[in-house]
């Protein structure tokens, strides 16, 4: 008995000894991304869900990928995905990292300093987030990294010149962000003396000059100061505008900007041989001749009247203009305010609603159809009027600021010029203090979006026929937007979602995500205003929104296929839609393999259009994929969405028209 025990124990730790060392990650990784999926505190559409905590094993996890044996994490990627959240330490523990891809979320707080310690890294990208605070020096100590991506963030202080110890560093992106200083560079470089001193304590630290693989970098967009190292005057002039350097031709920031982001700190030194002016003006004065000095005091008396003058009419002329009152800058006491006054001729011809109004039709707010970090969408009739949807802004009225209070307002009248058969009609506002209101009231379509059709049980509705009609409707919105409207308009988050139906399947565009590009805007230009007092605010001085016209077609051909094919842009097991059409889209043959499996029958021609649109829009070089124009008029002129067609396709297609109808 004692004989068959000891084999027993001696199995079970044969079997303990496999499972703990061959094809398992090891534990501390798997803490380390448990970590990670701690300090993200929210998760839209659910891609850390299937992140089990009591699971030792993460390489089936979404985003986390293992290498062959499965034994280490060697990449981690989630992006475009909208989580908030703040980047864990832990992420340092992950030895075999090799990429770290969160781009495109709304990570907040600063870069942990541990990711210095993952050796195996060659890819960081955490751009598109709003993360703050330094650099920090010890990612020069990742000496593997390939690739950096840090731009459009708020990051802030100098350039750590570690970085320079990255040998194998080949593409570098800073732009959009608060970086101060000079851009590092070794001492054969045109640094300053001073510079020189600054960083000749630790002799250990040096600038990009030894990056001698860097071949794409972008510093635009900062606070730098000095001037280009000649090391990097190989790069585009462009890599370097929107900064404080000495620059005649690149277009740098104005001067008033650039007051607090000197290069060296302290007084400066006031060299004895050079009195300062007064000084000088001073002991000079004495030595004037009397008929000088009466005739500067006689001009300065008579410019100076002038300037009363000017100062009181411009006092008087902004006296008439409406103003808002709007917390700035609070100190301790919480007394300082910025007077904004706003051009009362912006919104003069949109409808505004009472908040009650909108309470009645939507029910007490009972009905939502839709839901966002920033924004929650509710839908309701109004009284004898139309079927509405209401986005209702999610923020507290303490953390509402002037600025956002400016591009709310500048939101609405950029909605309600939008006059278009394929676009979502804005029918009014709502702005109200107690309790604090800031909505926008759209035209509902009765059918829903696209996205509930395609997805959830109801694409049999749908025919070849008429999605061939929704997409050339899209196209014809899209191509209104870009090139009818003065100046362009674009949908910040164009997708299935974005686009809803009429009672005959008419799509409309809709721009919900419209809140989420009032407080982008807001936050990138709420500083931009460095004084007390009272400061004039019309509506041509405030920053437009973000034109992205590129990103419209690459999103347009995404929504081709997911059209087309009747699947989601992306699901947690079968990944992403384009990965998987590409092999489809390539290849003549395979492509009735994208074919939505609901649709009984569709003519091959449209398909083979679909799919040339599709490879048009989704070419990896922007500025080769062709403007709306050419698309729509690709669609309209070799789709035909006759009912007729529909009917020489197939001896059947009479019968499901009847069903659809």
């Amino acid at each position: 008995m004692r004989l068959w025990s000891s084999l027993l124990f001696i199995g079970l730790i044969y079997i303990v000894s496999f499972v703990d060392c061959d094809n398992v990650v090891p534990s501390k990784e798997a803490l380390a991304l448990n970590a990670f999926k701690e300090a993200i505190y929210e998760d839209p559409f659910q891609v850390l869900s299937n992140w089990n905590t009591m699971d030792s094993d993460p390489c089936d996890w979404n985003g986390v990928f293992c290498n062959p044996a499965g034994d280490h994490v060697v990449k981690l990627n989630i992006s475009s995905s909208s989580l908030k959240g703040f980047l864990a330490p832990e992420l340092g523990r992950i030895t075999y990292l090799g990429e770290l891809i969160l781009h495109g979320n709304k990570l907040i707080g600063t870069i942990p300093k541990e990711l210095g310690l993952l050796k195996s890294l060659k890819v960081l990208d955490l751009g598109m987030n709003r993360l703050s605070g330094p650099i920090p020096p010890e990612i020069g100590n990742s000496t593997q990294l390939v690739k950096i991506n840090l731009q459009s963030n708020g990051l802030t202080g100098r350039l750590p010149p570690d970085l320079g110890n990255l040998k194998y560093l080949q593409e570098l992106m800073l732009d959009k962000n608060k970086l101060q200083g000079p851009v590092p560079a070794d001492s054969s470089s045109d640094f300053t003396t001073s510079m020189r001193g600054m960083y000749a304590s630790n002799a250990n630290l040096t600038g990009f000059c030894r990056s001698s693989q860097l071949k794409v970098a972008d510093f635009s967009y900062n606070f730098f100061v000095g001037s280009i190292p000649k090391c990097l005057m190989y790069l585009p002039r462009s890599s370097f505008q929107g900064n404080c350097l000495q620059i005649k031709d690149l277009k740098q920031r104005p001067s008033v900007q650039c007051a607090g982001a000197s290069p060296a700190s302290g007084h400066p030194v006031v060299n004895p041989k050079h009195r300062p002016a007064d000084y000088l003006s001073k002991h000079q004065g004495a030595s004037k001749p009397a008929w000088l000095l009466a005739l500067e005091i006689v001009t300065g008396t008579m410019i100076g009247s002038l300037f009363l003058v000017a100062l009181l009419t411009a006092f008087q002329r902004f006296n008439n203009k409406p103003s808002i009152i709007i917390p700035w800058k609070k100190s301790a006491s919480e007394k300082e305010n910025l007077e904004l006054y706003i051009d009362s001729e912006m919104l003069k011809d949109v409808k505004k609603y009472s908040r009650q109004e909108l309470e009645v039709a939507c029910e007490d707010f009972s009905n939502i159809i839709g839901s966002s970090p920033d924004s929650v969408v509710y839908k309701g009739t109004i009284k004898g009027g139309p079927e509405i949807a209401v986005i209702s802004l999610c923020i507290k009225e303490e953390n509402w600021t002037g600025y956002l209070e400016l591009y709310f307002q500048r939101e609405v009248a950029d909605l309600a010029r939008l006059n278009h058969d394929n676009i979502g009609e804005l029918l009014g506002y709502c702005r109200e203090s107690t309790p604090f209101t800031r909505m926008l009231v759209f035209e509902y379509a009765s059918n829903g979006t696209l996205s509930e059709h395609l997805h959830y049980g109801e694409g049999c509705q749908l025919s070849w026929t008429r999605r061939m009609n929704i997409v050339i409707g899209i196209a014809r919105g899209l191509k209104y937007l870009h090139t009818e409207v003065e100046p362009p308009f674009t949908i910040s988050e164009l997708n299935s979602g974005a686009v809803y139906l009429t009672e005959d399947f008419s799509p409309k565009l809709v721009d919900f995500e419209s809140c989420k590009t009032i407080l982008e805007r807001s936050e990138r230009n709420s500083g931009s205003v460095g004084s007390q007092g009272s400061v004039c605010v019309l509506r041509n001085s405030i920053e437009a929104r973000h034109l992205d016209i590129q990103g419209n077609i690459y999103a347009f051909g995404v929504l081709l296929l997911e059209i087309v094919s009747g699947r989601s842009p992306y699901c947690k097991d079968k990944g992403y839609l384009l990965n998987w059409a590409m092999d489809h889209l390539e290849n003549p043959e395979e492509m009735t393999s994208l074919v939505d499996p609901e649709l009984k029958h569709f003519r091959d021609e449209d398909l083979k259009v679909i799919c040339e649109v599709i490879n048009l829009c989704i070419n990896s070089d922007p500025t080769r994929r062709p403007g709306m124009q050419e698309l729509c008029n690709i669609l309209e002129s070799r789709i035909d969405t006759s009912i007729s067609s529909e009917l020489k396709a197939s001896s059947l297609a009479w019968a499901e028209l009847a069903l659809t109808s």
